[in-house]
């Protein structure tokens, strides 16, 4: 039974290990709910296609650098300069050791690195083989390249500055922290006309962030309502603090505004490409709000200095335009001003009889013409005939009678006279020959 049993068992382990695995997707696009990868297989996939990366050279800021005792390796942390992404990086010490003054935490660096994913604990990192820093030369040069770059494009061009406002509703500040550019700029704006308002956005003026933050402000108060004009404000600084003010990116954000934008970055030696982008440049952020706002005792002053300028013309002018009238009144025709009107009453009085005596002629050339055409009228009329001795004959019925045949013999006619009727009997007719030759006899 005991040997039965084993042999059992034997036989069952014989088919569990015949039985292959399911085979996994080949690719990642294969992979499904009811077919996953194992983490172990994800991570190992990531690792060799980053292990066939080349080397690469990046450049970024040391944020934390270290050094563990009784090793030759650093470790670092690398950050973008722009925006808060970070990547660990390994190094021998004797690159650190091979710069000029060390590494110190802020300092930028290009490095030459093979990336790395490490599996176990599923990070990214590089691996450096050369370190070197960004000196001041090559960050002016690329400063050069981006401003041609920007007036290739014609973001620098004066002609599409935009004007400041004489008097704006309410100016945008955008600054650092507790900073005292924003003291500077609200003093002395508020000092020159005490009822300006602000719209203050405070922000990373550098380091990483600070080109993400100061560009969402700039945003954010060029689509304010009441806003009129904006004001990017920060107080000196080395040239790597004031980098973020010379990025592409800030630049083209401020270069899209519709609300005229001031740049006020630094001292009077200090230039920042936003200098050159924004539609006025200030020296200092105390220039800035001399720039925004007017002074209200120079307004003041030049009212006051209009009012007297208008004054005196008006004077000027009432002067001279009663001197003019009194000449007018001292001249001989207007001691009597009815001769004035002496010579249109005569003009008139002419122009009015000319035209009786051309209406009354026409009237008598025209009357005689009407009589004419009466009297040719009047020897037109059967009534004139009449007149002379002749009648009309008509039948019972009322017809004309025109020749013998209408009115034989025996009938009745009706002879209309000049005054009245007669009726009269036919008793003989004659042709028209006969009438005729009677009539020549």
């Amino acid at each position: 039974m005991v040997e039965a049993g084993a042999q059992a068992a034997e036989r069952g382990a014989g088919q569990k290990q015949a039985t292959p695995a399911p085979a996994l997707p080949p690719t990642a696009a294969q992979t499904s709910a009811e077919h996953p990868w194992p983490v172990r297989l994800l991570t190992m996939k990531i690792s060799d296609y980053v292990a066939k990366m080349p080397q690469v050279w990046v450049e970024g800021q040391v944020v934390q650098a270290t050094r563990r005792p009784g090793t030759t390796t650093a470790y670092l942390t690398l950050r973008d300069t722009d925006v808060d992404m970070s990547l660990p990086v390994s190094a021998h010490v004797r690159l650190l050791d091979a710069l000029p003054g060390g590494l110190a935490e802020g300092a930028r660096v290009v490095v030459r690195a093979s990336p790395e994913f490490w599996t176990k604990r599923g990070v990214l990192q590089l691996q450096a083989t050369d370190i070197r820093p960004v000196g001041v030369g090559e960050l002016l040069a690329r400063i050069e390249h981006l401003k041609r770059v920007l007036a290739s494009e014609g973001l620098l061009d004066e002609h599409r500055k935009k004007p400041l406002p004489f008097l704006p509703r309410c100016v945008g500040l955008v600054c650092g922290r507790a900073s005292a550019a924003e003291r500077d700029v609200v003093r002395t704006a508020s000092d020159r006309w005490p009822g300006v308002r602000f719209e203050i956005r405070q922000v990373a003026v550098q380091g990483t962030g600070a080109v993400s933050e100061v560009s969402a402000a700039v945003a954010e108060l060029d689509d304010h309502p009441d806003v009129d004009v904006i004001v990017v404000a920060r107080g000196g600084g080395s040239l790597e603090d004031l980098l973020p003010f010379s990025n592409e990116a800030l630049c083209r954000a401020v270069a899209a505004c519709a609300t005229p934008v001031v740049s006020a970055i630094g001292h009077e030696v200090d230039n920042v490409l936003l200098d050159l982008v924004a539609d006025v440049r200030a020296s200092t952020p105390t220039d800035a709000g001399r720039r925004v706002v007017p002074a209200v005792a120079e307004e003041l002053a030049g009212l006051e200095v209009a009012r007297s300028r208008l004054r005196r013309t008006v004077l000027r002018l009432v002067d001279s335009e009663q001197t003019h009238l009194a000449q007018l009144r001292s001249r001989p025709v207007l001691a009597d001003p009815r001769a004035l009107l002496a010579e249109p009453t005569r003009t008139v009085t002419e122009a009015r009889e000319r035209g009786r005596r051309a209406l009354e002629g026409r009237l008598r050339e025209q009357a005689g013409v009407l009589a004419g055409l009466t009297a040719s009228v009047r020897a037109l009329s059967p009534a004139a005939v009449l007149e002379r001795g002749y009648a009309v004959l008509q039948t019972d019925e009322g017809q004309v009678v025109r020749s013998p045949e209408d009115a034989p013999a025996g009938e009745w006619l009706r002879a209309r006279l000049a005054r009245g009727s007669i009726v009269v009997e036919v008793v003989d007719s004659e042709d028209d020959e006969n009438f005729q030759e009677d009539d020549d006899g």
